[in-house]
């Protein structure tokens, strides 16, 4: 191993003389400073933390920046409780007025706070803990957000709806299901529990029983779609039921004759039959009901009888008078 030459000045000769020092002992020389300097800087991290009790400056960097990202966080948090709170009476004032008010059917909970499904779109996400701050706010976020999707495509439908609502009035059954001349009828048996004529057990009705002499005309009491005719022996016997839309539905029961068939659509006023004794009947009456939103639902609350008969004949003599105009009315081919 080669030598290193160094030069020393003599003091007393006042002249620099060659010294020569090994290599092997000018590495020892190095590795001694290195373990040192390795010995000083492993005390001091031992008194900083140790004695001390103190954070490295690097570790206080991170935790100093980690507290500014949390608070941000908890920030977000907040103000996702306010927008949560808000969407909440939203979508609560959306189901128990505007959908109800033009008899639409409430979103179920199931659609309004369904996940995402597929793929897991958290996977980048995989690496922190199930109960990082991060990863429930980054969930919470996009519920939130697919629940606001979900609640404006809601208001789309119930805006479509009330452009709609001009149509509402004619629509909703508003009219007695036959002619209100008191000498043509009678009430009997009303909406609600009642002895059953047959077995004499106390038994829900759910319509209104309009007792008359077989033949009488029956009208449509708003405009809709025959949404079915059923011709049974027993229960409604020969019957309608009418669609009206915006929740409503009518059904005319124990008909003698029915005028319409399945999907024809019709208007308030229209003939739609007879009354009869069809199906499970004592005696000749029309059995009407009027159904909201799947529920049947007391018809007096919906037709006026005080209406006079001749208001009434007028209103079905102007509704012939414009399905005959309609009928003679020549097509466009014919007109050319």
């Amino acid at each position: 191993m080669s030598s290193f030459k160094k030069y020393i000045l003599n003091p007393e000769t006042l002249m620099y003389e060659i010294k020569e020092v090994s290599a092997k002992s000018r590495v020892l020389k190095w590795f001694s400073v290195l373990a040192a300097g390795a010995g000083l800087g492993f005390l001091y991290f031992w008194l900083f933390t140790s004695v001390l009790g103190l954070e490295l400056p690097k570790t206080a960097l991170l935790k100093m920046q980690n507290a500014k990202w949390s608070s941000k966080i908890d920030l977000m948090n907040r103000k996702l409780d306010k927008y949560d709170a808000v969407l909440s009476s939203l979508e609560m004032r959306d189901d128990d007025i505007y959908r109800l008010v033009f008899g639409m059917n409430e979103i179920p909970s199931a659609v309004r706070n369904a996940g995402f499904g597929g793929v897991n779109r958290y996977a980048y996400l995989d690496v922190l803990d199930n109960n990082s701050q991060l990863k429930k706010t980054t969930v919470r976020l996009d519920i939130l957000t697919k629940k606001t999707y979900v609640q404006s495509k809601s208001f789309d439908e119930v805006m479509t709806m009330a452009r709609k609502a001009g149509d509402m009035a004619s629509c909703i059954p508003a009219i007695p299901p036959i002619n209100p001349d008191h000498r043509l009828y009678r009430l009997s048996s009303g909406f609600g529990f009642r002895s059953d004529p047959f077995t004499g057990r106390v038994k829900m009705h759910t319509g209104q029983d309009f007792a008359c002499h077989t033949g009488n005309p029956v009208y449509a009491t708003g405009d809709g779609v025959v949404e079915k005719v059923s011709y049974d022996f027993f229960g409604y016997g020969n019957s309608v039921l009418i669609d009206h839309g915006f929740g409503y539905e009518t059904r005319y029961a124990h008909m003698k004759l029915i005028n319409v068939s399945d999907g024809m659509k019709i208007k308030r006023g229209d003939c739609i039959g007879e009354t009869g004794n069809s199906g499970r009947s004592t005696g000749p009456h029309l059995h009407y009901e009027v159904i909201y939103r799947g529920h049947c639902v007391n018809p007096v609350n919906y037709f006026d009888l005080s209406m006079s008969d001749k208001e009434y004949s007028l209103m079905v003599k102007k509704r012939e008078n414009e399905s005959e105009a309609i009928l003679t009315r020549p097509s466009r081919r014919m007109r050319r």
